[in-house]
């Protein structure tokens, strides 16, 4: 039996892991200075919740087969220099995956935007069509207990990240996991405190593209000009496919997809979902699912948590959040919503929550990005740039940014519920976009909003 140690046990996904190969049958410990909910109930669930909180170097053993190392844990953490003294099987997250899974079929599903629902897509499907699978995945879904399964299925399916493996292994998650199929759903630079120009950016998927396989397929989006080009540069020992928005209609509020001789109808919409969708087709078609499987399965999709959830509805407005937060996820949202009830006026809130887009030079990225809105309101919290160590950001710097002189701006989570109470919301959406939480923001009362 493989034991393992956990250093930062408690991450969103690290515990996710530990959870998984517990029920594997490995011997798992970890460790970390502070758990919060849902990792805290998650782990105590499993019997794999740290006795106390902190490092402390005797935890590590000889007899440990690997150490997996959090992303939150420094390189000068007690327990990682004891490790090293040892000479024990360090791993980052991303590392490991690849080491539980060499002889898997291995996908993963990278770009800037949609990685999460193009995979989410991918995994219903599968288990609509009651296929064995091993799947990593950022966000909760409908239909799984969690967010990580290691088990002896012979396929992987990885939402792939271009962030820093860990504090020790600077290179982007994605570069360890060696897939056999992959998609590259676009570029739009983000993450500017660690990718500080495009070019580093853009230098992260070369590199991707560069170390697959000779004859691995690569599944990307043609209608992206910057990923069309780089693949022309650095594919071509690839085996590649091209994808393009699928035909589709909207009738009614619902969106009709066709494949070939077959069509469904949708729980979700935009384009920007259609585009998922296609590549998440074409993953199932190189996993040995027909159109018609895929088909029949894709229309009880209802998306992953907060990408276009319903927070509420009637007859004539809907209320919805959505994860979206750089500027190119934003565009995207907001057409969707706009191109599917296009009667409809549209009320939109970003929050300014990532450290991206709370840093002024970074701000010009949003111009026009709220153009689409018939009321564009953007908040942002103080708490949040106190915690990032950033200046305060001036409202009138921010409308500048954006390009409209009619912006809403507040940062200060009373007087945006306040506006929100003064909006009218009959023949009207509001769509909620953030990474964050409006500083508290209770997301269930805002059905009140509908019923005025």
């Amino acid at each position: 039996m493989a034991k393992v140690h956990f250093i930062a046990i408690g991450g969103s996904v690290m515990h996710q892991l530990a959870i998984a190969l517990r029920h594997k049958g490995y011997e798992v410990t970890g460790s970390d200075d502070e758990i919060f909910e849902p990792a805290l109930s998650n782990l105590r669930q499993a019997g794999i919740l740290p006795a106390s909180l902190g490092w402390d170097p005797t935890r590590i053993t000889a007899d440990i087969d690997a150490v997996i190392l959090g992303m939150h844990a420094r390189e000068d953490n007690p327990e990682l220099i004891r490790a090293r003294e040892l000479q024990l099987k360090i791993y980052s997250f991303p590392e490991y995956i690849y080491q539980e899974s060499k002889n898997k079929t291995r996908v993963a599903v990278g770009g800037s935007h949609g990685k999460t629902t193009t995979t989410a897509m991918i995994m219903h499907v599968l288990q609509y069509n009651q296929q064995a699978f091993d799947y990593l995945v950022g966000a909760r879904l409908e239909g799984f207990n969690q967010s990580v399964n290691i088990t002896d299925a012979p396929l992987i399916v990885c939402e792939a990240d271009e962030y820093p493996a860990s504090v020790i292994e600077k290179r982007p998650k994605f570069l360890f996991l060696h897939p056999q199929i992959a998609i590259l759903t676009g570029i739009a630079w983000d993450h500017i405190n660690v990718f500080p120009t495009y070019e580093i950016y853009e230098e992260q998927f070369a590199l991707f593209l560069r170390q697959m396989e000779p004859g691995s397929v690569l599944i990307y989006n043609s209608g992206d000009t910057a990923l069309s080009n780089l693949v022309t540069a650095e594919g071509r020992h690839l085996r590649l496919i091209p994808y393009t928005t699928p035909i589709h209609m909207i009738r009614d509020g619902v969106t009709r997809v066709f494949f070939d001789e077959g069509y469904a109808d949708l729980e979700v919409f935009g384009e920007h979902n259609l585009l998922n969708m296609h590549a998440a087709k074409l993953v199932c078609n190189e996993l040995g699912l027909s159109d018609e499987a895929f088909l029949a399965a894709i229309a009880s999709f209802r998306g992953a948590a907060k990408r276009l959830e319903l927070v509420a509805k009637n007859d004539h407005s809907v209320i919805y959040r959505d994860f979206a937060h750089a500027p190119s996820k934003v565009k995207a949202t907001m057409e969707a919503t706009r191109q599917q009830f296009p009667q409809r006026r549209l009320i939109a809130v970003l929050e300014l929550h990532t450290y991206s887009s709370l840093n002024a030079s970074f701000l010009s990225q949003y111009q026009g990005a709220l153009e689409a809105a018939d009321v564009a309101v953007v908040f942002y919290s103080k708490h949040a740039l106190e915690i990032k160590r950033m200046p305060d950001l001036a409202p009138e710097l921010i409308m500048e940014k954006f390009g409209r002189t009619d912006l809403h701006v507040f940062n200060d989570r009373a007087r945006l519920e306040a506006f929100l109470e003064e909006q009218n919301y009959h023949d009207a959406n509001l769509l909620l976009m953030s990474s964050g939480t409006y500083d508290g923001l209770d997301f269930p009362s805002l059905e009140k909003l509908l019923h005025k």
